[in-house]
C-alpha cells in the first residue's frame, strides 16, 4: 500500500463491515490502522484478497475515543462552510425573490442543498465507513428532490409569467454567493481526508462557482436583451447542476 488508489482499494473492500470504526491510512511508512469490534480474522482475509503483501504488526485492545486531529480540523472547517452557505442561501433567497429572479433562486436552493449536505457531512465525522456511505445517499436523496422541484418551477414561469427579473440585484448578490463559494471550496481543498462526505462537498462548492457565473452572465443578458429568457435557461441549468451532483454523490455512496 504506497498510492491514494491502494487506499481506495482497501476502503472499497471493507465498506461493508460493520464492525470496523474507523481506518486510519499512513500511505507514507505503508501502514493501516484498523479501529474494529471483534475478532480481525474476516477483515484480514479481505485484506489479504488484494494481494498487496500485508501482514499484522500488531493487535491491541483500544478503550480511547476514535478521534483524530484530522476529525478535529475537518469539523471546524465544516461548520465554517455550513455557516457561509446557509447565510449564502438565506441572502439569495430573499433578494432572488424581490428580483423575481429564477436564477438566483436556483442558485440560493443549491445552496440550502449544501448546506445539507455539510450539515450531515459534520454528522458523519468519526462514524463508520457504512454510517458515512448512508450519508451520502441522503445527500443524493435530497438534493435531487430540490432539482426536480425547481424544474418544474422553472417550467411553470415560462409558461405563465412575463416578469422581467431585475438584472442589477442578480448580479450584486450573484457576485457574494460567488465570493463566498470560493472561499468554501479552498477550506474545504485544505481537507487532509479523502472520504466520501468531503468529497460529496466538494463537487457540491465547484458547481457552486460554475453556477454563480452563470447567474452573472445571465444578468448581463436579462439587461441587454429585456428578456426574462437568460434568466429561466440559467435556473434550469443550475438545477441541473444540482440533479448531476446528487447523481454523482449516489455513485460515491456505493
Amino acid at each position: 500500500m504506497d498510492c491514494p488508489a491502494e487506499e481506495q482499494l482497501i476502503r472499497m473492500k471493507l465498506a461493508g463491515f460493520s464492525t470496523i470504526k474507523k481506518l486510519s491510512f499512513d500511505l507514507e511508512n505503508r501502514n493501516l490502522t484498523v479501529f474494529h469490534e471483534g475478532e480481525l480474522g474476516d477483515i484480514k482475509t479481505a485484506i489479504a484478497s488484494l494481494n498487496f503483501g500485508d501482514s499484522v504488526t500488531e493487535s491491541i485492545s483500544y478503550e480511547g475515543a476514535l478521534i483524530d486531529e484530522n476529525d478535529i480540523a475537518d469539523k471546524k472547517m465544516l461548520w465554517t462552510v455550513l455557516i457561509i452557505n446557509f447565510s449564502v442561501f438565506v441572502v439569495e433567497i430573499v433578494f432572488g425573490l424581490i428580483a423575481n429572479s429564477m436564477g438566483l433562486v436556483a442558485d440560493a436552493v443549491d445552496e440550502l442543498s449544501d448546506a445539507f449536505v455539510y450539515a450531515l457531512s459534520l454528522y458523519a465525522i468519526s462514524r463508520t465507513i457504512i454510517v458515512k456511505k448512508r450519508i451520502s445517499k441522503i445527500s443524493g436523496v435530497f438534493q435531487l428532490s430540490l432539482a426536480l422541484w425547481g424544474f418544474v418551477e422553472v417550467f411553470s414561469r415560462f409558461i405563465e409569467s412575463e416578469i422581467i427579473p431585475n438584472p442589477l440585484i442578480m448580479i450584486i448578490f450573484s457576485c457574494i454567493a460567488l465570493a463566498g463559494n470560493t472561499a468554501t471550496l479552498i477550506l474545504l481543498g485544505k481537507s487532509k481526508t479523502k472520504e466520501v462526505h468531503i468529497k460529496a462537498s466538494v463537487i457540491c462548492s465547484s458547481n457552486d462557482v460554475i453556477a454563480n457565473i452563470g447567474v452573472i452572465v445571465a444578468a448581463i443578458l436579462v439587461y441587454i436583451l429585456q428578456n426574462r429568457i437568460p434568466d429561466l435557461v440559467i435556473g434550469a441549468i443550475v438545477f441541473s447542476f444540482v440533479l448531476r451532483g446528487a447523481i454523482v454523490v449516489f455513485k460515491l455512496s456505493k
